[in-house]
């Protein structure tokens, strides 16, 4: 098991990493060279640089994630592309993605594109806040728990 982040945009990777130095569980960070660093990271944290580009870094997962694997995502498609993998997708807010459910986010999706180019305002997100990454890491670590126990 380990940590899978779609790294282009990200909010929680610091919480991730956390997670992976309290469980001891490797963290793989794919992200575009858009978003290169030369930040030092842990031995446990490694990342995969991929072109500039649409869905690239989601190829580059796709490829990488392997069954039992966590992969952190906003992406309801590449959560789609993943669940079948039997790896475990979850939301940065801690909710899990679900094959039950994965159409049904799919379809809103769809629908709020279309509403858009007919010009119509939809809600975007709201800020992410430290209280929501601590719910995160909270979440998450009740997971991990129930998981390896």
């Amino acid at each position: 098991m380990r940590f899978l982040i779609d790294g282009d945009g990200s909010p929680v990777k610091e919480e991730v990493i956390r997670l992976g130095e309290k469980f001891q569980l490797p963290v793989l960070i794919i992200t575009s060279v858009d978003h290169y660093t030369v930040k030092e990271y842990p031995d446990f944290v490694q990342f995969i640089y991929v072109d500039k580009g649409a869905d690239r870094a989601d190829y580059q997962i796709v490829k990488e994630i392997q069954p039992g694997d966590f992969l952190i995502t906003q992406d309801y498609g590449l959560a789609s592309l993943v669940l079948p993998k039997k790896a475990r997708v979850f939301h940065h807010s801690g909710q899990e993605y679900l094959v039950e459910t994965i159409d049904q986010l799919l379809m809103q999706r769809y629908i709020g594109g279309q509403l858009r180019k007919a010009g119509k305002r939809t809600k975007g997100p709201k800020p992410f806040t430290a209280n929501d990454r601590e719910v995160f890491y909270e979440t998450m670590a009740a997971i991990i728990e129930q998981t390896i126990a």
